[in-house]
């Protein structure tokens, strides 16, 4: 198999690295580990994995490890700080993350399944690398990102998994991963949230998709009510969920709120880096308040795969969005659910936004949870909603 990418050419018959025609020198195990990252470049390479493929069952020390992963970056020029091609994921293990090209036997992608999905990355106009994902069937429902996520941990997650599984049964569902977090690029010089809509142009202008309903979740509302605005002739429906048209800075919150804000800025500022998850947890019991421990400890794990810079940066630009005016000029059938007893985004907030959208109807959820788990009777009474609303009528998935 032959893999290229940027002026890199990685040859796996002739065991050769080459660089502008010019072969690099590895040592074998950093070659390795370059062979095994490359092949397995649409998902995270855990640590035991890569040490097993490349050591066998030999004991091998953190330290081993990070040497040749360092020895690999120099070859690539690529460093542990910036991580342009290969991304450690603390505690997790490493990812490629170039776009590579391939020719030779078994050079072609799996097929997207019910069961399966297939990540990809596009660029949006200033350059940034954007994760999506598609998974599941049928005609498309695209999801503007929302905060914290990453396609390849939610795949297998107590928490989104219910959600990928069950919107896949009748729809393609189009995700990513937003700048700064997740899969996509990390240093990003703008974290704005007009960035945020232009991603959305332009995962779903690579997808190559025409017309498609939208879903947003949380912070995902508000970039789904952005680009709805600007492209009224793209959007057949919107579904939004658990979400706001203004952030904190606009709510007139009450003097505890203020104070509960602070609070929750200075658990990221203090707390998100240090391997102490107590303050992480924090926030995994705000979003799922009658979750269970196992979704606890992944929500906090998930959240060690976001720098605590970018965590701040995108809390900012949250606490900061107004959409009121766009979301008074849409006409496009609208849904707003919302759980009555959410933690993190108050009730108030999605009646206020249902009472925006010219047409949109509200429904509200029995429910204490920001994410909706699976074992809850509001999450029956959403799908229930949001499949009657998209009916068999949303427009099939279309290619420019």
């Amino acid at each position: 198999m032959i893999y290229r990418w940027e002026d890199f050419t990685l040859d796996t018959k002739r065991c050769e690295l080459r660089r502008a025609d010019e072969p690099q020198h590895l040592e074998p195990q950093v070659y390795a580990v370059l062979c095994h990252l490359v092949e397995h470049r649409d998902r995270l390479v855990m640590t035991k994995e890569l040490v097993e493929h490349v050591w066998g069952h030999r004991f091998v020390t953190p330290a081993t490890l990070n040497s040749r992963i360092k020895a690999l970056r120099q070859a690539l020029d690529d460093d542990g700080a910036t991580q342009r091609v290969i991304q450690t994921v603390r505690g997790r293990g490493f990812r490629f993350r170039l776009d590579v090209e391939t020719s030779g036997e078994g050079a072609s992608p799996a097929p997207v399944t019910r069961d399966n999905q297939q990540i990809r990355f596009c660029r949006a106009p200033d350059d940034v690398r954007i994760a999506y994902a598609t998974s599941g069937h049928g005609p498309p429902l695209v999801k503007p990102a929302n905060w914290l996520t990453h396609l390849e941990f939610d795949w297998n997650s107590p928490v989104w998994r219910p959600w990928l599984k069950e919107l896949g049964q009748s729809h393609t569902l189009i995700r990513y991963d937003e700048r700064g977090c997740g899969l996509s690029d990390h240093n990003v010089a703008d974290l704005s949230f007009d960035k945020w809509v232009t991603d959305l142009e332009a995962v779903v202008d690579t997808a190559g998709l025409e017309r498609f309903p939208l879903l947003g979740i949380s912070q995902g509302c508000a970039v789904a009510i952005a680009y709805a605005a600007r492209h009224p002739e793209r959007v057949t429906h919107l579904v939004l969920y658990g979400g706001y048209a203004v952030g904190r800075r606009y709510r007139d919150p009450t003097p505890q709120q203020q104070v509960e804000a602070a609070l929750l800025n200075n658990l990221i500022r203090v707390g998100w880096g240090r391997d102490n998850p107590a303050f992480r947890q924090v926030f995994g019991m705000l979003f799922l308040p009658e979750g269970s421990p196992e979704q606890w400890q992944w929500f906090c794990d998930l959240a060690r795969t976001l720098p605590v810079e970018n965590a701040l940066r995108i809390e900012e630009t949250a606490h900061n969005i107004d959409v009121r005016e766009q979301a008074a000029t849409l006409d496009v059938p609208t849904l707003v659910l919302h759980s009555r007893g959410d933690a993190m985004i108050n009730f108030e907030a999605g009646r206020r936004l249902a009472a925006l959208i010219p047409g949109a109807r509200f429904v509200p959820l029995d429910s204490k949870n920001h994410v909706l788990l699976e074992s809850e009777p509001a999450w029956r009474h959403f799908l229930d909603e949001v499949r009657s609303f998209l009916g068999a009528n949303t427009t099939t998935l279309a290619h420019r």
